[in-house]
C-alpha cells in the first residue's frame, strides 16, 4: 500500500485576481493544497485559523499592506518562511522587506518556474532548520531541572514529578525558542497538531503547572510570562 503524504500547505495573499488564480492552479498542479485570498485581514484571519508551511504575500494589498501582516503573522509564527512579492524593485524596498521578517523577495513580473523553485527551497530550508535544532538531554531552569531522557522533572522543592508526553513537547518548544513570543494559537498547533483549535485555556493551565515546578514565587515568574493580548515567553 502506498504511503499517503500530507500536502504542504500554502498561504497565498494577492489582490490581483488574475494573478492569484493562476498562481494558485499552478502551486496545486505542483502538490500544494493552498488558501488563497485577496487582502490582509483575510490573510492574517487565515493565519489564525490554519497551519501553513509557508506563505507567498503581496506588499501591495488594499486596506492592510503586506509588510503590516508580515509584522502580525511574525508576532504569531516566527518560524513560518514568508516570501514577498512586489512590484518594488529597488534594494531598499527589498532590505525593507527582509528586515521587517520575510525571508525571501520575488520582483514583479516574475518567472512562474523561479516562484515554485524559490517555494520549494523556502519550505525544505525551514525543515532542515527544525529538525537540525540540538537534542535537549538534561536542561536546569533556575533550581529546578527537566531530563528530557527519563521524562521527569525535578522542582524547585526537590521534588520528584513525572514529565508527560504533552509537557515534554511543550517545554521542548519553549526551551528552543527562548526569548521569542508564542501565541497560543501557534503553541496549540506545534504541540497538539490542531488545525480547530479547542480553548486557549489549555495553554494557561500548563503554564500555571509549569510555574508551580520552576518558579520561586509563582506570582512573579521570572522564566514563564505571559504577553498579555499575545501569548506567552520563556526567559532562560
Amino acid at each position: 500500500m502506498a504511503i499517503s503524504v500530507p500536502q504542504k500547505q500554502i498561504l497565498l495573499v494577492e489582490d490581483e485576481e488574475n494573478l492569484r488564480e493562476t498562481l494558485k492552479l499552478n502551486l496545486q498542479l505542483e502538490g500544494f493544497s493552498v488558501t488563497a485570498v485577496g487582502d490582509g485581514h483575510k490573510a492574517i484571519d487565515a493565519v489564525k485559523a490554519e497551519h501553513f508551511d509557508c506563505i507567498i504575500l503581496d506588499i501591495m494589498l488594499p486596506g492592510l499592506d503586506g509588510i503590516t501582516v508580515c509584522e502580525t503573522i511574525r508576532l504569531r509564527n516566527p518560524r513560518v518562511p514568508i516570501m514577498f512579492l512586489s512590484a518594488r524593485s529597488t534594494g531598499a524596498d527589498r532590505v525593507l522587506g527582509l528586515k521587517k521578517g520575510g525571508d525571501d523577495y520575488l520582483t514583479k513580473p516574475f518567472n512562474l518556474e523561479e516562484l515554485l523553485l524559490r517555494v520549494d527551497k523556502l519550505i525544505e530550508k525551514t525543515k532542515q532548520i527544525e529538525q537540525n535544532v540540538p537534542e535537549l538531554n538534561v536542561y536546569r531552569i533556575g533550581e529546578a531541572t527537566i531530563d528530557f531522557n527519563s521524562h521527569e522533572i525535578t522542582d524547585v522543592q526537590g521534588r520528584l514529578h513525572t514529565l508527560t508526553k504533552t509537557e515534554g513537547l511543550f517545554l521542548r518548544l519553549l526551551i528552543e525558542n527562548a526569548g521569542e513570543v508564542m501565541t497560543r494559537e501557534y503553541i496549540l498547533q506545534r504541540v497538539w497538531g490542531y488545525t480547530v483549535y479547542p480553548t486557549t485555556r489549555t495553554i494557561d493551565n500548563f503554564i500555571m503547572s509549569f510555574r508551580k515546578y520552576f518558579e520561586p514565587d509563582q506570582r512573579n515568574p521570572k522564566h514563564f510570562l505571559s504577553v498579555r493580548g499575545v501569548g506567552y515567553k520563556f526567559v532562560a
